[in-house]
């Protein structure tokens, strides 16, 4: 007889994927760690790394971040979905290789501005020249210029940084120090020996290591992000066609449906708690992975608030009650005073309304503003969407 996998409903995946991403309660990791276990964060502005830690970490300290960008062992570049993430060195060698055939899908986009190019040839140029010292992605383009006059400058531009795994170099991505972005190759930047890749070298000058494997990359999501789908990972990696590799680690996996009768797999021993455990109240930065990893995002969505974090290209930050989405927030900084903003979806009770305060008060009493230029904070509950 053939047993019949388990039903999760939404709070069951809800609570497990809380506790996957240190959200149900603060971890005593230090902060290069919990990079680590949560395969990376989003990093397109300076600031949202640094509050999804405060979120996630008991007396997270800023410092610990930059302090892990300063001395190389943490890097920012161009990664899953194509958008810039804060990683470990060894993780951006690896998850870079793992992204790349869709990184490199970008360029259909631009092919009409590259005709004549030759892409082997412009990887070449453009490692040579951000080797020497970080570029800025004006300067990359200008120099490829010279080669291909003819060529659509952006173009060129998005050519090297999809071909290349460049990282931005610091101060950009450092706490209340962060600078313009200026690009430089993964392996000049991070030496190879210290990442843990030797080898040769290809065509481009990038050190070779040994051939990422999709299904190393599959228990890492499943650990930060699981129980999920094959729909799921493809969705967080922005790739397709990981059923096989899904599917060869089944015999090691657990195996969950959905309330909808999707399959969805796990690690035996990962933590899956009661869907009554409490999750307290927690504020995340925009583009949080927390919401953007899952083909289906109803364990973290509500569907009534689908589509409600974002306006026209910009996303606002967002705050957690019960455990899912409930509204947005802003912060504020005018001279010597800080006003925080919170914009529920429903009415907040009473004691949510106060949990929420109390929350938004240790955020900014805590060590993520204790250098901030401000001497006090107004939190308020008021309009934050189309103000």
């Amino acid at each position: 007889m053939t047993n019949t996998p388990q039903v999760l409903g939404p709070r069951a995946l809800n609570r497990a994927t809380l506790s996957r991403q240190l959200l149900l309660g603060r971890s005593s990791m230090g902060a290069a760690e919990a990079v680590g276990h949560l395969v990376g964060l989003q990093a397109q502005n300076v600031k949202p790394p640094y509050y999804a830690l405060a979120a996630r970490l008991a007396d997270f300290d800023p410092a610990d971040l930059s302090g892990a960008l300063e001395s190389r062992r943490a890097v920012r570049m161009v990664t899953m979905r194509s958008t810039i993430h804060l990683h470990l060195a060894d993780d951006a060698r690896t998850l870079r290789g793992f992204t790349q055939p869709a990184i490199e899908s970008e360029l259909r986009q631009f092919r009409k501005g590259l005709v004549g190019v030759d892409l082997d040839r412009l990887a070449e140029l453009s490692r040579e020249f951000a080797a020497k010292e970080p570029r800025t992605l004006r300067q990359l383009r200008e120099e490829l210029a010279g080669t291909w006059p003819d060529a659509d400058p952006r173009a060129l531009g998005v050519a090297a940084r999809c071909l290349l795994p460049l990282v931005q170099a610091t101060p950009r991505g450092l706490w209340r120090r962060s600078g313009q972005v200026a690009l430089t190759p993964l392996d000049e930047w991070v030496a190879p020996a210290a990442s843990g890749a030797e080898g040769s070298r290809g065509a481009d000058g990038a050190a070779q290591s040994d051939p990422v494997r999709a299904e190393d990359v599959i228990l890492r999501y499943l650990a930060a992000f699981g129980p999920a789908s094959v729909k799921d990972m493809q969705t967080w990696a922005r790739l397709t066609r990981l059923s096989e590799a899904f599917g060869r680690l089944a015999p090691r996996l657990r195996t969950f449906h959905d309330e909808s009768g999707t399959l969805l797999y796990d690690l035996p021993d990962a933590p899956r708690p009661d869907p009554d455990t409490p999750a307290p109240a927690r504020f995340l930065p925009e583009f949080d992975n927390l919401l953007l990893s899952h083909a289906d995002r109803t364990r973290v969505v509500p569907a009534e608030y689908k589509g409600r974090t974002w306006q026209g290209n910009y996303a606002y930050s967002v705050f957690l009650l019960d455990g899912f989405l409930a509204g947005v927030w802003r912060l504020r900084e005018d001279g010597d005073t800080a006003v925080m903003t919170i914009e529920a979806f429903g009415t907040p009770t009473r004691s949510q309304k106060a949990e929420l305060t109390a929350e938004a008060a240790a955020l900014l009493e805590g060590p993520l503003h204790a250098d901030s230029p401000w001497s006090a904070y107004d939190i308020r509950f008021g309009p934050v969407v189309g103000t």
